[in-house]
């Protein structure tokens, strides 16, 4: 068995033990690796990969996206709003919708373009002014506006928490928050910390080197 597909298949072990209802996906960070590296993951039969930059993602996915249906591509990185329209064309999930400017470009090109789009809010948990997203005293407002103005498809809440040791707390708070507002999806997670975001009900696991190892 390939290297890659070994990795997957170990962390997909794990996650069940914890998670008795198959709730959590695993989306497969593929950023800076190549379409040759990834590839064993692809003819495995896994189908969500996250990405980061717009750019990198046509470049690499957009002939192979064309080829197979069941591809599921995702915007795990900040999304410039300049880069939004792009962004649409490309991908099938956006977990990074972090200002209203940006929710109403999204808006607007998912409507010229008559395709239906996944959404997450990134939530600043730490109030981080280095990291983007919705402070967690406005995400309500905000989800509000998602939803009743611009009728996105917001199917739950995003964050990276601060790296300070209270990973936990942030993941608790992340969840608690999202059940509040009635979402059945969490976006929470990433190769150093999955298994405890399964325990807070996380269902997008962001795993990238745990899969594909370590990036250059």
């Amino acid at each position: 068995m390939n290297i890659i597909v070994e990795r997957y298949e170990k962390i997909k072990s794990k996650i069940a033990n914890v998670d008795s209802n198959k709730l959590a996906k695993i989306v497969a960070v593929s950023k800076t690796f190549t379409l040759e590296h990834i590839q064993p993951l692809i003819d495995h039969g896994h189908i969500h990969f996250g990405e980061n930059k717009v750019q990198e993602a046509d470049v690499k996915w957009s002939n192979i996206k064309k080829n197979n249906n069941n591809l599921k591509l995702h915007m795990i990185g900040r999304l410039q709003s300049n880069k939004a329209k792009k962004a649409v064309e490309i991908f099938d999930y956006i977990h990074s919708v972090d200002s209203q400017k940006l929710a109403d470009i999204l808006t607007k090109s998912q409507n010229a373009l008559e395709k239906s789009i996944n959404y997450f809010i990134q939530v600043n948990m730490g109030s981080e002014q280095q990291k983007s997203g919705i402070s967690y005293d406005e995400v309500d407002a905000f989800y509000n506006y998602c939803t009743r103005e611009n009728k996105m498809k917001i199917l739950g809440l995003m964050a990276i928490p601060p790296n300070d040791d209270n990973t936990e707390k942030y993941f608790k708070s992340l969840s608690e928050l999202n059940l509040s507002l009635g979402l059945k999806e969490l976006s929470m997670g990433m190769s150093a910390d999955y298994m405890l975001a399964v325990s807070h009900k996380a269902t997008f696991l962001r795993i990238g080197s745990s899969i594909f190892g370590e990036r250059s």
